[in-house]
């Protein structure tokens, strides 16, 4: 009698089970089983997820987000600046090349309304201003022979002198004589500055879409127009006192005091239609807070040389307060893409299942007939039992 096969062993039979098993999960098509709960309630909240989760990808997703398209945010961009008129003050007229810095026109532009001019100042000795900290003094022992306060305006001699004007006494400084408060006179230039008109040329480009625009027509004639938004909105002159309006503020409290008005172009530009639609959309506000004493307003100072005599070198000594017009630029063009338009269509699909989740949830933890649902949705295998091999793989 032969003698009989020795069986293999139970390591050997589990790791043939389970190459078995992944090759039928290989070859095996699975699909969920389906059932049918008649249920109104269950049903309408089940409809009315899906619903909302079509209009939120349709609406907002499609139509108002534009996600089928591929964007570009930031557009490359430049800006030319330039401002024409003139105004009087009480003894003189003001052309372009006195009241606006810097002159080359650039995104940011100064426009001065108000000065406060300190002529004739020299290199000598003289009182430091009453403004500044610690300078009043009643004798040479309250100040300090080489001090130096960095607020003040020059280096204390040590003597406690005369102020410009009034009682008061305060410490001699060797510096530009007199101090700016000695002799300031104000000029106001404010005037007639709501008809300087300023011309903002501005050209944009967006690389990876190869597409450039200007916000002046061509073959637009320039002299004769002015900026409206409905019936020339490629003529970008405008008035400062029209900028200035549309952004909410008074023009004589704003002249006296400075500050900066924005001047804010958009380029929002949909690419899948004609270069026609993609027109620049302008506002304005103010960027300095309004509201704060410590940082509103705003003001500069320079100061124009000459020499007397050819030999003392003289200075005019300007604190000038103006309007400055920071011209900003931004924008986002799209275009259609297949690869946005795949990737948002499948997300749709697959968040449209998150209504039957939610009412499987629902059945499985509210329902009075949860545990019928639980048994007809999952079935279990009790025929399965677990090899001793199993354990010791």
């Amino acid at each position: 009698m032969a003698a009989a096969q020795p069986g293999l062993p139970a390591g050997a039979a589990v790791v043939r089970r389970l190459a078995r098993g992944c090759w039928s999960a290989f070859w095996d098509y699975e699909t969920p089983k389906v059932i049918v709960v008649r249920n109104r309630r269950l049903g309408f909240v089940h409809r009315m997820v899906q619903l909302l989760i079509l209009l939120y990808f349709v609406w907002y997703v499609f139509i108002v987000q534009k996600s089928y398209q591929d964007s570009e945010t930031g557009p490359e961009s430049s800006i030319i600046t330039k401002v024409k008129g003139i105004t009087i003050s009480e003894h003189k007229v003001w052309d372009v090349e006195e009241y606006v810095k810097p002159p080359e026109g650039g995104s940011v532009v100064s426009i001065i309304t108000r000065m406060e001019v300190t002529p004739s100042q020299t290199l000598g000795t003289c009182p430091e201003s009453i403004r500044v900290h610690s300078s009043t003094c009643h004798s040479d022992d309250d100040c300090i022979a080489g001090q130096l306060d960095m607020q003040g305006n020059g280096i204390r001699t040590g003597h406690c002198v005369p102020y410009y004007h009034g009682d008061s006494k305060t410490c001699e400084v060797s510096a530009w004589c007199p101090v700016e408060d000695g002799t300031t006179e104000n000029q106001f230039l404010g005037k007639m500055a709501p008809n300087f008109t300023i011309l903002i040329k501005n050209n944009i480009h967006y690389p990876k879409f190869k597409f450039s625009k200007g916000n002046i027509a061509s073959q637009k004639n320039l002299k004769h127009c002015t900026f409206d938004q409905d019936s020339d909105p490629y003529c970008p002159i405008f008035k400062l006192g029209f900028i200035v309006e549309q952004a909410g503020e008074n023009f004589t409290e704003l002249a006296h005091k400075g500050g900066v008005i924005g001047v804010i172009i958009n380029w929002d530009c949909d690419l899948d239609l004609s270069e026609s639609e993609c027109n620049p959309k302008y506002s304005f506000r103010r960027l300095d807070p309004k509201y704060d004493p410590a940082s509103s307003g705003y003001n500069f100072r320079f100061a124009k040389y000459y020499k007397i005599n050819s030999t003392t070198t003289t200075r005019t000594l300007i604190k000038a307060y103006g309007i400055r017009i920071d011209v900003i630029v931004h924008g986002q063009a799209g275009k259609f893409s297949l690869i946005p338009t795949i990737i948002n269509l499948a997300t749709a699909l697959t968040s449209i299942g998150v209504g039957s989740f939610l009412c499987d949830w629902i059945l499985l933890t509210f329902m009075n007939k949860n545990k019928l649902y639980s048994h007809k949705k999952f079935d279990k295998d009790s025929t399965f039992t677990d090899p001793k091999g199993l354990a010791q793989l």
